[in-house]
């Protein structure tokens, strides 16, 4: 990702300010998986011209933070996924269907009704306004096939590996014009490979392959359990991890921090880089350089430091601007005291 060791970056997403979205609103609702526009405070005239001027706040922060790869901060979506999702064709997002999340609650989702194409740029633009603003390396989030598939109802493909497989060459073509704007990596989000593990084991990785197949930059792939606002209880370790050993992405960004994740599973990823959660969402707290530096090394008792990228647990969408900075400060403080030991 970088050329310095124990390099710092974001998961994803950023505090949106509460001037450009319903916060309240935000954090009363599942997560959307069709069109919100009800949660922008900002009317439509003037609404793009406020997402850039808050995208900028979210850099501005994580370059003051320190943090060496950074992203958007996904200031722009409603949702990780639906940005991307509902922009495809082949979806039908006006007439829903009713599925089970991966929460356990009934959730609305668009239907496949036919071939799923990407016919036009999703993310470029947005990419050219991160690469134009900053001279850090740049990171883009796109939602993963395996993810996608879990988040439609299908009624147009033979079974899901199929669906998988036709999101994926959706998000590939993205992610190839992606590099061609200049970004540095691009990172699959795949959190539901955590709540489906059978359907994971049956296909997702042949999915995560075609997405990232042909980029030359670097790659990660994401999992979670969700969000830490909406899931408290995480379970210490994961359902679907070692099995990611086998994709062709470069590195894997896992959370560990508030699971308290039994970090032994490391082992099991060949010779990925591992970007390791080393900030806890969960808690309001602002944790200390030295905290983060402990929980850094402690994952160095299984990775070689140039295969461990310090980072937030998930996105920090739902913490306040003023938490998410000083974490975001803590994580550059707490990797560059591990840093100075590992210099000697």
């Amino acid at each position: 990702m970088t050329a310095r060791l124990l390099a710092t970056t974001v998961v994803g997403s950023y505090p949106q300010p509460e001037w450009l979205v319903d916060r309240e609103l935000l954090r009363s609702r599942l997560v959307p998986r069709l069109a919100a526009p009800e949660i922008w405070r900002v009317p439509e005239p003037f609404l793009e011209e406020a997402k850039n001027d808050a995208t900028l706040l979210a850099l501005r922060d994580m370059e003051e933070a320190g943090i060496d790869i950074i992203s958007d901060g996904e200031i722009r979506r409603e949702s990780y996924s639906n940005h991307f999702a509902l922009a495809l064709d082949g979806i039908d997002a006006e007439n829903p269907a009713e599925v089970i999340g991966r929460t356990g609650a009934r959730t609305l989702v668009p239907r496949v009704v036919g071939p799923i194409r990407r016919s036009r740029p999703i993310e470029i633009a947005d990419a050219r306004f991160l690469a134009r603003n900053t001279k850090h390396a740049t990171k883009v989030t796109l939602p993963g096939p395996f993810t996608l598939s879990q988040q439609a109802m299908n009624e147009y493909y033979r079974d899901e590996a199929e669906v998988a497989l036709a999101y994926a060459a959706a998000v590939n073509a993205e992610a190839r014009e992606l590099e061609q704007v200049g970004i540095d990596v691009i990172q699959l989000d795949e959190p539901w490979l955590q709540a489906r593990p059978e359907a994971a084991a049956r296909f997702a990785v042949p999915a995560i392959n075609r997405a990232l197949e042909g980029l030359e930059g670097e790659t990660v792939v994401h999992l979670c359990f969700g969000y830490a606002e909406i899931v408290r209880d995480k379970p210490s370790g994961y359902s679907f991890l070692p099995q990611l050993s086998d994709c062709i992405a470069d590195a894997i960004s896992i959370e560990a921090a508030q699971p308290k994740l039994d970090l032994g599973v490391l082992r099991e990823l060949g010779d990925k880089r591992v970007l390791l959660g080393v900030l806890d969402l969960g808690s309001p707290e602002v944790e200390s350089a030295e905290e983060v530096a402990s929980r850094i090394r402690q994952g160095l008792k299984f990775l070689a430091p140039q295969r461990l990228t310090p980072a937030p647990d998930c996105g920090m969408k739902y913490l306040t601007r003023a938490t998410a900075l000083g974490k975001l400060k803590a994580l550059a403080e707490g990797a560059a005291l591990v840093r100075h030991e590992l210099a000697g």
